[in-house]
């Protein structure tokens, strides 16, 4: 189960030095945080040099900290014209600082850079305190230079996090406090870890020397040369990962080979808008397929879809990804706003109002992992009154930066912004209906019913929801068809309602005093026909909740609604990955019968994001990060052990461990 995320105390010494009063030491050599910073691990690395002229550049840290060996590297970076075109800093931390002590102990610490440096530390450092995640456990991918840089922080124990992430370090930095003060941070789980991602001539540095560190480093296939240190240390550890064996049973991830980094996408929902705007952020080139005569006309063209985290006792993998997703929606989001192409939401927070047994379970939550009150906190009837603006039938918990949003502005804002990235190459071709794929030597074909060429490329993803597994030809891809009603109340007491509300059913503000209520959840239907009984249904449940809504007739013309079919899996999550290759496991079945994720052989250059249920507005962007970080090789955005529950393949694993091929 996740543990409590338990922030780092604000201290210093005497003589300015921050310090950790949990640990009892300093978080750099009083000769100076940046000059420690890039004598140890920057020239310990061979950086800047190391990085010059390749497009990806990964540096894995195995402690934040204050973040100063970050923006010592963001620094370097800049200044350097041959610069990788993008870097990604990625680093774990149990204890991280809250905002406001980042902001004052980075303040302290960049007064005293040197002074040909201290501006730009100084306008770094306020990027970083104000993109600063919330404090809550997981994996947050933060994106500055236009998402150039990449700083992906895992909070959480390193000893549990690092043997659960994905990537290809090229550059290591062992930090963190003394071995003698925090020893798990040097362990041999740690160094284990650091082996399976390491690159080939991955390099390392670190300011410690103890023997323990060398002795780890050694059994785990690292090279290293004695220094002297900094700041008068009397030496310093660098080197390179040179195993004389083999020390892991998988490679760590390399970019998917591909003659041209272009990429067909099939469907213009949530799914194929965030993949487009992805994909383009990285200058791919992408084919915009839709079957539709404009972008979100399926379950994304509902008038508003309400947006929030997952809170749950034991804190699930479902729990654990929503949670990811949501913040990751969120930042996507708020750089539309920045780009010019705001999607149309709400801003006021979400209430969601529960049973007794959610109560309970949702309160062990809260106490359990001191979750923020920016993340979610509790609220009783008479406080969710005052937010709501309406009678309540119960308390519940806010979620401040939850909401309801427009999908189809989503949609259409994310393929504007991809368009006008530069360099973009986005073709948008709408009325294009895909009948089946066919390999063509080293790239896909995409065809029409008639076998027609529509377009072609080393790379497909299908975020076409219900059709994916036929066009992509997936028996292991178990969907089924959800029919979702919803209805429209155009004069009723909830027209005064401030906020989304949700637990039976959900309520929506929309423009004009009409409040959206919603939606039945009909298994295997697929009927579009609205429904008087649906909305029965709809306004039984959100009276519920909102009990002024008990009093609403029926308007003489009858309610209106709308009808749209959500696509899910047998074990509601999404489909979001690199799909296998069925007709190589049928050949190697009986090998892959106890298959891991990793075994699987995988169809080259094929990909899914689709079976979205009705969370695609908080996974449609964590979806697309994750996909289009493993077409680049780059760091994936979340753990690995909740990309495998996503795995578009993992249905066919299960199938190899039954022995049903």
């Amino acid at each position: 189960m996740t543990a409590t995320l338990i922030p780092a105390t604000l201290a210093f010494r005497e003589d300015g030095t921050p310090f950790s009063p949990h640990f009892g030491d300093v978080y750099h050599s009083p000769s100076g945080a940046f000059a420690q910073s890039d004598f140890v691990f920057l020239q310990g690395n061979g950086l800047p040099e190391r990085w010059q002229n390749l497009r990806i550049f990964t540096v894995l840290e195995t402690g934040f900290g204050m973040g100063v060996n970050f923006l010592t590297t963001w620094n370097a970076w800049r200044d350097d014209p041959s610069r990788c075109e993008r870097l990604h800093f990625v680093s774990v931390e149990k204890h991280p600082f809250a905002r406001e002590d980042l902001r004052a102990v980075l303040d302290a610490v960049v007064a005293q850079a040197s002074d040909g440096a201290l501006a730009t530390l100084t306008t770094l450092a306020r990027e970083l305190v104000d993109a600063w995640p919330m404090l809550v456990p997981g994996t947050h991918r933060l994106e500055f230079e236009g998402g150039r840089v990449t700083l992906t922080l895992v909070f959480g124990d390193a000893v549990e996090s690092l043997p659960k992430m994905w990537l290809r370090a090229d550059a290591i930095y062992l930090d963190g406090f003394a071995p003698a003060k925090n020893p798990e941070l040097w362990s041999p789980a740690i160094f284990r870890a650091l082996a399976r991602v390491a690159g080939d001539e991955a390099s390392f540095a670190t300011w410690s020397s103890a023997g323990d560190v060398k002795r780890a480093l050694e059994q785990n296939g690292f090279e290293f040369r004695k220094t002297p240190g900094f700041g008068g240390k009397w030496a310093m550890l660098s080197g390179r990962f040179a195993p004389r064996w083999r020390v892991r049973r998988h490679e760590p991830p390399l970019p998917t080979p591909l003659a041209e980094r272009h990429a067909v996408v099939i469907g213009a929902g949530l799914a194929g808008s965030a993949l487009v705007e992805r994909l383009a952020a990285r200058g791919w080139r992408v084919t915009l397929l839709e079957r539709h005569p404009a972008p979100a006309r399926e379950a994304s063209g509902n008038p508003a879809g309400v947006f929030h985290p997952l809170i749950s006792r034991d804190d699930s993998n479902a729990s654990r990804i929503t949670r990811a997703g949501f913040l990751y929606a969120l930042q996507r989001w708020a750089a539309l706003d920045t780009l010019g192409h705001a999607p149309k939401r709400s801003h006021a927070g979400l209430l969601h109002l529960a049973t007794d047994d959610e109560s309970r379970a949702v309160a062990h939550a809260l106490a359990s992992f001191g979750y923020p009150d920016e993340f979610v906190r509790a609220v009783d009837r008479e406080e969710a009154q005052q937010i709501a603006g309406v009678a309540l039938a119960q308390g519940g918990w806010l979620y401040p930066r939850g909401g309801a949003i427009d999908p189809a502005s989503l949609c259409r804002a994310q393929i504007a912004a991809a368009s006008a990235y530069s360099g973009a190459q986005v073709e948008v071709r709408y009325g294009v209906q895909v009948g089946r794929i066919a390999r063509a030597g080293d790239s896909w074909q995409v065809l029409d019913d008639a076998g027609g060429l529509i377009a072609q490329a080393g790379a497909v993803i299908f975020a076409n929801a219900h059709d994916a597994a036929r066009a992509a030809a997936l028996d292991f891809a178990p969907t089924r068809s959800v029919r979702g009603q919803l209805t429209l109340i155009d004069h009723s007491p909830l027209a005064a309602l401030r906020v989304p509300v949700i637990g039976d059913g959900y309520a929506v503000p929309l423009d004009g005093g009409v409040t959206l209520a919603g939606a039945t959840y009909e298994v295997d239907d697929t009927n579009l026909d609205l429904r008087a009984p649906g909305h029965v249904e709809n306004l039984e449940r959100v009276a519920l909740m909102l009990p002024e809504l008990a009093q609403t007739s029926q308007p003489p013309t009858g309610w209106r609604g709308r009808v749209a079919l959500r696509c899910v899996t047998s074990d509601r999550m999404p489909m979001l990955g690199q799909l296998g290759d069925e007709n190589a496991a049928r050949l190697d079945a009986q090998r892959l019968s106890g298959a891991w994720p990793l075994d699987l052989p995988r169809a080259p250059g094929l990909f899914g994001a689709f079976a979205f249920g009705s969370r695609g507005l908080v996974w449609a962007s964590l979806g697309a990060e994750l996909i289009a970080s493993q077409l680049e090789g780059e760091p994936w955005p979340i753990e690995r052990e909740l990309a495998e529950q996503i795995d578009p393949a993992r249905f066919l694993q299960r199938a190899l461990r039954q022995r049903s091929l």
